[in-house]
């Protein structure tokens, strides 16, 4: 299928590696130039060149830099001609017990999962209705459906930005003009990130990583953790001008392992 974004920009945070690369990858394999940002200079460098073998009629560009800082946002936005797509995305705040988050961590779970996808929507919002096309991706988490009690900081900081988009994407100044915004849920994906969440649990709980991996595998209904490439091509459709009548949505990707109905 052809998802004629061919030309398009897009913006992509936190795409040096797992989802965000994978989204990164995707989108270029179908002719969108990108800007990426991460905070490791190196990483980022080698995805930008990874990116450019997948397609070296594409332009690639990158910024290092802690993208909630307003510094780093203004330089990744302005790398940018234009930016027809915007993929926000960051690391999840720690895991623990309510009890134990002080008012700045939690003001740092907030800022990072929630003010500044805000932040970064606002930049551009205006600008894609204008030009009568957009598409605005957030990469949230699958526990948005289903809160885990550890994942708090999370569940509060992700659960803010999910109600304020399903208000924000139903205005019609945005979808007469062409412009979705949609959340993306993973569940879990093969990353280096899930990696070293069973490393630190294995330590915890006195087993192997290995063990742990495969309990957790075994518990979704596909026997198995996603592949990113999967996620990506999920993201570069909700990207094509083909999900031009898709907004607001919470789109899950797990296998299967939420038990519920809606």
């Amino acid at each position: 299928m052809d998802l004629k974004i061919t030309g398009r920009w897009a913006v992509i945070c936190a795409a040096s590696e797992g989802l965000g690369f994978a989204c990164a990858a995707a989108l270029v394999a179908e002719g969108v130039n990108v800007v990426i940002n991460a905070r490791r200079t190196e990483q980022l460098e080698m995805a930008a060149l990874q990116l450019q073998e997948i397609n070296s009629a594409v332009s690639i560009r990158w910024i290092s830099g802690d993208i909630t800082q307003p510094e780093t946002q203004e330089a990744v936005l302005t790398a940018s001609p234009m930016v027809d797509i915007l993929i926000t995305n960051a690391g999840g705040p720690p895991t623990g017990h309510f009890s134990e988050w002080s008012h700045d961590i939690w003001y740092q779970a907030i800022n990072t999962n929630m003010l500044t996808p805000i932040t970064l929507i606002q930049a551009v919002i205006n600008k894609m209705a204008d030009r009568s096309f957009g598409r605005i991706i957030n990469i949230t988490s699958g526990t948005v459906k289903a809160p885990q009690n550890e994942l708090g900081l999370s569940n509060g900081a992700r659960g803010g930005l999910t109600t304020f988009v399903s208000g924000l994407a139903k205005s019609h100044l945005l979808m007469r003009n062409n412009v979705t915004i949609n959340n993306l849920l993973p569940g879990a994906f093969e990353t280096q990130r899930l990696r070293q969440t069973f490393k630190q649990k294995a330590l915890r709980y006195g087993d192997s990583p290995e063990n742990m991996a495969m309990q957790r595998s075994q518990k979704i209904p596909a026997g198995r953790f996603g592949i990113p490439e999967e996620f990506g091509a999920c993201c570069a459709f909700l990207c094509s001008t083909h999900a031009g009548y898709i907004t607001g949505q919470n789109i899950l990707i797990d296998g299967g392992a939420y038990p519920g109905v809606f």
